[in-house]
């Protein structure tokens, strides 16, 4: 499970507070999150956070190409948003002469969303992602079933490009927690690996909605158990068959468990 939490790149002053938040991974964006004339402030901040503490558990959401000459002293992973072909990754990689995966690749309309197995097999890619509210706007579609669909097409094409399960994209009303963790659940039923977040009070509300429950636990501990004992098919002790398709299935659900509370 991974949470992402997103800082505007124009408020350094939350950079350090958004680095202890218990985010795993910190977005610094300088893409919707700035205005068009703070761009080169918030550039210099992110190009000063990146040498004072170095890109570890960083990511910076790019707002174009013009910002990979800031950034191409920094081995910091990159977010790439609007992505719709191979193409626009191609333009990314030729600006910073990428050898690793270090783009994440946001689709935000209908062309990324045809194009979705290309993206996710592009050399440089560590992972793909939605912008559901910029798929809303260009879909023209209010019913959720389009999003649940869009999130389905995501899944299978990370899965199928051997990449990890993708990130739910950001649930931007901040002060509706239930709905942020319901949402969460209905993500994590689909295969998604975690979220994004764009405020530090979503990050434990997306954690939990993200844990399994202790049934789902006990399934998933007596599926190994009864595996480890040796053959092909067994039963657990409600009677239910395991065989070892099911194995995969346990092991994910296992390392989503949260981590138990620091020692006081």
């Amino acid at each position: 499970m991974t949470v992402a939490l997103y800082v505007p790149g124009d408020r350094p002053d939350r950079f350090g507070k958004a680095v202890e938040s218990g985010a795993d991974v910190v977005i610094l964006d300088l893409e919707d999150a700035v205005a068009h004339d703070r761009k080169a402030v918030a550039r210099e901040a992110v190009d000063e956070f990146l040498r004072q503490r170095g890109p570890i558990g960083l990511q910076v959401r790019i707002g174009g190409l013009d910002d990979l000459e800031t950034l191409a002293a920094h081995e910091v992973e990159l977010r790439v948003p609007k992505v719709r072909g191979a193409a626009d990754l191609d333009a990314v990689v030729d600006r910073l002469d990428l050898d690793s995966r270090r783009l994440h690749a946001i689709i935000e309309d209908a062309v990324g969303v045809a194009r979705l197995d290309e993206i996710a097999a592009h050399a440089a890619v560590a992972s793909v992602a939605l912008g559901e509210s910029d798929l809303r706007s260009d879909l023209g579609a209010t019913s959720p079933a389009m999003i649940e669909h869009l999130r389905i097409l995501l899944v299978l094409a990370a899965r199928g490009a051997g990449l990890p399960a993708p990130l739910m994209s950001v649930y931007p009303a901040i002060a509706d927690l239930d709905g942020l963790e319901a949402d969460c659940r209905a993500g994590a039923a689909l295969g998604f690996g975690g979220r994004a977040a764009v405020h530090p009070k979503q990050i434990e509300v997306i954690r939990r909605a993200f844990a399994p429950s202790e049934d789902d636990v006990a399934w998933a501990e007596g599926v190994l158990e009864a595996l480890a004992q040796g053959g092909g098919v067994t039963t657990l002790a409600d009677g239910q068959m395991v065989d070892q398709a099911m194995r995969a299935r346990a092991e994910r659900i296992l390392a989503r468990r949260m981590p138990p509370p620091p020692v006081q």
